[in-house]
């Protein structure tokens, strides 16, 4: 028999007696799971419901609900709701789709603004903790990718922090981290996310356009699953990846020798492209001018006038075919569906990308 008082209490596991701090009264002789709503931890205002949550229990989860718990109350110091915990761990997935199926309310935010999805992102490191099943459950239960904290932080702040903890680390962790961006990203595009939104600090696109050369599989991602090159709010004159291209070649002068340099102005030639190849319309920034020096000058030079060329001409009509097939193709891969239709292998080639691969070998 369980107790209130003083009197042994059996844990959520069994029989075991645990020390008070972990203990959660269940059943009392005034009858089942009547301190569920009366006895929260007095420190951190956890409930039974928070603790079953905390040791992956959803079989108990389920029953404190339905035997009247609160399933969306919060705890008293972090104000973290059940579905809060369960998102922040991938060993909770069980809780957490027991939580979502028993309807706990999946945008639910604390006093910062922040929902389960942004639990989810922000426990992640992408080397030991891995929410990406997580992030997934939540997302196919309706969260909102268009969740923002008061801080102004989006479900792309914990992407852009990751990625810019993988410049001059261990390069095992960098590949591990990549590659977790690399499938939170589809996973959040694929539900409607806008990675190119303003202020470009928060903008995932505007961060793989200025390392675009370390970001290059996740950027090719990007701009192939149809994602703005420019500001998705304002346009070009917030920020244009054209600009942010040539900005980074011109400041990088190289000689013809430098393998970097070469390496660095093919990738530049690969993202220009596909910008071009996803876009109805050429959008360059007014006054795009640029200055470039060294060897590589010349190419560089060559690269910006074909694009004002480009600009000045109206899209031939084949081109914004292939844009809005490619479009009504999406999600990613576009290749894939592509390769699929019942078209001519010479209409296949034009409507794939010249440079589409497998992205995640590059990762």
């Amino acid at each position: 028999m369980f107790s209130c008082g003083m009197g042994p209490i059996s844990t959520l596991k069994g029989g075991q007696t645990q020390p008070r701090d972990m203990q959660c009264p269940l059943v009392t002789r005034r009858g089942p799971l009547c301190c569920l709503r009366m006895c929260p931890d007095p420190v951190t205002y956890y409930t039974a419901l928070h603790i079953a949550t905390l040791r992956n229990q959803p079989d108990m989860v389920e029953l404190l609900v339905r035997h009247g718990a609160d399933i969306n109350r919060r705890d008293r110091i972090h104000e973290s709701s059940p579905l809060d915990l369960a998102s922040e761990e991938p060993e909770r997935v069980p809780c957490l789709q027991r939580l979502l199926d028993l309807g706990a309310d999946v945008n639910a935010a604390d006093k910062h603004g922040k929902t389960a999805l942004l639990h989810a992102l922000a426990s992640s490191d992408g080397v030991q903790i891995h929410n990406t099943e997580n992030i997934r459950l939540l997302l196919e239960g309706g969260a909102d990718v268009k969740a923002t904290t008061k801080d102004g932080d989006t479900v792309f702040t914990c992407i852009i922090f990751l990625l810019g903890e993988t410049v001059g680390g261990d390069k095992e962790e960098a590949q591990m981290i990549n590659r977790f961006c690399f499938q939170v990203t589809q996973l959040l595009l694929a539900h409607g996310a806008d990675p190119s939104e303003c202020p470009a600090h928060e903008s995932l696109t505007h961060i793989c356009l200025k390392s675009f050369k370390l970001h290059f599989p996740l950027l090719r991602f990007l701009l192939e699953s149809g994602a703005a090159y420019n500001c998705s709010l304002h346009g070009a004159s917030c920020w244009s990846g054209f600009q942010i291209v040539f900005e980074r070649l011109c400041s990088h002068p190289g000689c013809a020798e430098d393998d970097s340099h070469v390496d660095l102005l093919h990738k530049a030639e690969t993202v220009l492209d596909l910008m071009v190849t996803n876009a109805p319309k050429l959008q360059l920034p007014e006054n795009f001018h640029i200055h470039p020096v060294g060897s590589l000058a010349e190419k560089i030079q060559a690269l910006h006038f074909s694009l004002r060329q480009l600009e000045s001409c109206p899209p031939p009509l084949k081109h914004l075919c292939r844009v809005y097939i490619r479009f009504y193709l999406q999600p990613w891969p576009v290749d894939a569906k592509v390769k699929a239709l019942p078209l001519p292998d010479r209409l296949k080639w034009y409507l794939l990308s010249e440079h589409s691969g497998p992205v995640e070998d590059d990762m």
